[in-house]
């Protein structure tokens, strides 16, 4: 079979994330402009790389301030790093391993992705969703600040939990 490439389709798609507040409650937040692919050879999407771009200045936690403060140099530095990026280098038994660079710091991170099939739009457009959750500690990738409650909890959470559904579409 020869190699296709399957586009990500933004308005069929999501990318959130989750980090506990005070240690207390959780706050939800997502990226509102991102971009992807896949290529592969397999009907399964076996042998698939994934490519994600995230712009880091479209953070939105429903809160202006706190998005200024998590675009600033203090967490993303979205002026000096304007894109988050995942390359997948494998994808066996539902885990996706790749390299997740954020602020200029490359890791490999393992999400665990579920295939949710593929079918064909109304339009005749083939497509593909899929869902991947992982978590990572931010404090891998350069987003340092912190600060402590009085009572002694931590602000912000290290550990924050990924949610992206994704939806590509055949070319």
């Amino acid at each position: 079979m020869e190699k296709s490439i399957w586009n990500l389709d933004p308005t069929h798609s999501e990318i959130v994330f989750k980090v506990k507040h005070m240690m207390i409650s959780t706050v939800t937040g997502n990226f509102k402009e991102f971009s992807g692919k896949v290529e592969t050879t397999s009907e399964t999407f076996d042998d698939a790389v994934f490519e994600l771009d995230i712009e880091s200045a479209s953070i939105d936690t429903n809160n202006g301030d706190r998005d200024n403060h998590l675009k600033s140099a203090e967490f993303f530095d979205a002026e000096n790093h304007p894109k988050i990026s995942f390359v997948s280098k494998n994808y066996t038994d539902g885990k996706l391993e790749g390299d997740l660079t954020i602020k200029g710091v490359t890791k490999t991170v393992t999400l665990d992705l579920d295939y949710n099939g593929t079918a064909v739009d109304p339009y005749g457009q083939t497509k593909s969703g899929f869902e991947a959750v992982g978590k990572i500690n931010r404090k891998d990738f350069g987003l340092t600040w912190s600060a402590v409650t009085e009572a002694g909890n931590v602000v912000v959470s290290d550990t924050v939990t990924m949610l992206i559904n994704v939806q590509f579409v055949k070319q």
